[in-house]
């Protein structure tokens, strides 16, 4: 396999389940090796080496996550909680669920060191209802660790913890960490409003940490070979190695495990088959899921794949879940499409969320035809950025954001569109959107 990460360094060695995925298999790859004298060397010395590390949230947000743990009170009144975000819901989103249903054992792990260093003795995995099958293996796994007392009441390691799977059904919004602590609840999945922030009052009114799924599977590796090993791959404040996938116009879609600052060419050319039709027929990219802004072909030849490059071109990393579109794509479709998603998935307690969202749908359907004036892109650009953080969560600036990185970088294809239409049913023109609706 070509790229910037040698094989001696890849993190998840079964990640496409060539191999066995049992606990003995997973022990002999080097799962759970020096556990011991992590818990011995105490949870300072763990949240530390996180720190120092670099590790920053896998899940889109980028938020470090040894400084997440370093926010638990200590000592604290009120039982600490563990919380795993494994609802994948996003369009383009398809990393965590390859590791959690083919090498377990690492998530588990990390569960136990992450509960470990802020002080809690259970941990939940919320996990995508329709990953069925992922979440039977990783309750195999469970038991599996249960059984060996690597987990559980009287582990050999002296710290008792147990982590319980909890899955959803299906709404994105639950991704949002306020909602789906008030999933796991019981309630419907509305977010919280911030603050109280999770480390204060979480779960139960309890402090909590919430992290995604690929940032705690890493910790037992990152604190094996040492932060510095860590630290060696990719560019300043974007260190570590990272799960990577792509979507759509690619020869060959998946995810792969690469550095971090890889260039976004070399990672699609060298992991992907490169785009179909040659590096010549790319048009856009959406660089992690369907909420990041895309980026055009100019842009995606030379940006790297991490979160300082993308946040610059005005887009984000978000998971690393790429959706390369070529030239046969109808951009302003694709958008649209997204709209949708994001409008039914509203959870509907924010106006202008619960209304913003539906209006920028219907607007994207009519700008797909052409039936629309050139000024109501405008129109439209200046109701999603009223939506933009103007929600308790960001699923306003979720949806804002792929309409805005269409129009910043391919506004003159939908002004042509609607020069068209204006040609072929000058008729109906002339009234805008706003009266339209």
């Amino acid at each position: 396999m070509t790229g910037l990460l040698a094989d001696k360094d890849r993190i998840f060695t079964n990640l496409y389940g060539l191999h066995d995925r049992g606990l003995e298999a997973a022990r002999a790859r080097g799962t759970w090796n020096g556990v011991r004298l992590m818990v011995e060397a105490g949870p300072q010395w763990i949240i530390e080496q996180i720190k120092a590390s670099g590790l920053r949230g896998r899940g889109g947000g980028g938020f470090g996550v040894g400084l997440k743990w370093s926010l638990m009170p200590q000592p604290s009144d009120k039982p600490h909680y563990l919380i795993i975000n494994a609802d994948e819901s996003e369009p383009g989103a398809c990393k965590d669920r390859l590791f959690i249903g083919n090498d377990p054992q690492l998530l588990i792990e990390g569960a136990f060191l992450a509960s470990y260093a802020i002080g809690a003795h259970l941990a939940y995995v919320y996990i995508r209802g329709e990953v069925v099958r992922e979440r039977e293996l990783l309750e195999t796994a469970i038991r599996e660790a249960r059984e060996a007392r690597l987990i559980g009441p009287d582990n050999m390691f002296g710290w008792d913890f147990e982590l319980h799977v909890s899955h959803g059904a299906g709404a994105y919004i639950c991704g949002d960490e306020m909602a789906l602590l008030e999933s796991l609840e019981g309630r419907k999945g509305q977010p919280r409003l911030k603050p109280p922030y999770p480390a204060v009052s979480g779960l139960y009114g309890c402090p909590t940490t919430i992290n995604n799924a690929e940032s705690i599977a890493v910790v037992g590796t990152i604190l094996r070979r040492g932060a510095d090993w860590f630290t060696g791959f990719g560019r300043p404040n974007n260190a570590g190695v990272k799960l990577m996938a792509a979507s759509g116009h690619v020869n060959t879609p998946g995810v792969v495990e690469e550095a971090m600052s890889v260039p976004m060419r070399q990672l699609i050319e060298d992991h992907f088959g490169g785009v179909r039709g040659g590096w010549g027929n790319l048009k856009a990219v959406i660089p992690g899921g369907a909420s990041t802004a895309m980026i055009p072909a100019d842009q995606a030849e030379f940006v790297l794949m991490d979160y300082d490059a993308l946040r610059e071109l005005k887009s984000l990393m978000g998971t690393a879940t790429m959706i390369v579109m070529d030239k046969s794509t109808d951009l302003v479709r694709a958008i649209a499409r997204i709209s949708q998603f994001f409008k039914h998935e509203s959870c509907g307690q924010c106006t202008p969320c619960r209304e913003g969202t539906g209006w920028m749908w219907r607007v994207m359907e009519r700008m797909a035809e052409g039936d629309a004036e050139p000024r109501d892109i405008d129109l439209l650009l200046d109701v999603a950025s009223g939506v933009e953080g103007h929600t308790i969560c960001g699923l306003g600036d979720a949806a804002a954001w792929p309409i805005q990185g269409l129009f910043r970088h391919f506004r003159p294809e939908v002004e042509d569109r609607i020069t068209a239409y204006r040609a072929r049913r000058p008729h109906v023109a002339g009234a805008t959107l706003m009266a339209a609706e």
